[in-house]
């Protein structure tokens, strides 16, 4: 019988490095001996990289309602799980996910104000009996955030949707993200993100070993 794989998620809002750890922390696990894949929210489907497209990048997607965006992003989550991380995990493939269900619990739910109750029933439906077995939280101040956002080499490209925010909007993200990671404590682990980046990986490794060594067993 295959062991199980298994799932971690990577939160954090817009300018804590989470990217740049996700690339890494998927490296480790290869080099590591374990069969990964990554996938990122929205997006990771057909269905979902074009749901993806409408809620960061599209004109359209410019004022939608929040009732909306949370409903797209559960439907992008709903493919996302069905399509590649369920039957992954299945395999005993590891699945490393660029945010998941807490991004919607946090910015749909506390930055938008949507009641907690619906989101948590809209967030269950969307993902059935999947949910990560470790969660790792970047955290860094806001102001530090913004200022990673705005040093970023220049493309030609505006900030995206979820980028325009005020600033008040990612105090209240990374407020609830700290919030539901001690109210989650089992599954949650919050990462220092200041500092370069062989130093946040260094925090990150860390963090999952206790989890490979299980696995490894």
């Amino acid at each position: 019988m295959t062991p199980a794989g298994r799932l971690i998620t990577l939160e954090g809002s817009e300018g804590c490095g989470k990217t740049t750890q996700f690339r890494l922390l998927a490296r480790h696990l290869e080099e590591a001996g374990f069969r990964v894949i990554c996938v990122r929210e929205p997006g990771g489907t057909v269905v979902g990289e074009a749901v993806r497209h409408l809620l960061k990048h599209s004109p359209e997607g410019r004022g939608m309602c929040p009732e909306t965006e949370l409903l797209l992003f559960a439907a992008s989550r709903a493919e996302l799980v069905r399509k590649e991380i369920a039957p992954a995990l299945a395999q005993g493939t590891w699945v490393l996910c660029d945010r998941f269900l807490d991004s919607t619990t946090v910015y749909q739910g506390v930055a938008r104000g949507l009641p907690a109750e619906v989101v948590a029933a809209i967030n269950a439906f969307a993902v059935g009996s999947c949910r990560p077995d470790l969660t790792l939280l970047f955290d860094l101040p806001v102001e530090e955030a913004l200022a990673r956002m705005n040093r970023r080499p220049a493309s030609g490209a505006a900030h995206d949707r979820m980028e325009a925010e005020p600033d008040a909007f990612y105090a209240r993200v990374r407020q609830g993200y700290l919030d539901l990671a001690a109210c989650e404590s089992d599954r949650f682990r919050v990462i220092d993100a200041a500092g370069s980046p062989e130093d946040v990986f260094n925090r990150v490794r860390e963090t999952v070993a206790p989890l490979l060594h299980a696995a490894a067993r």
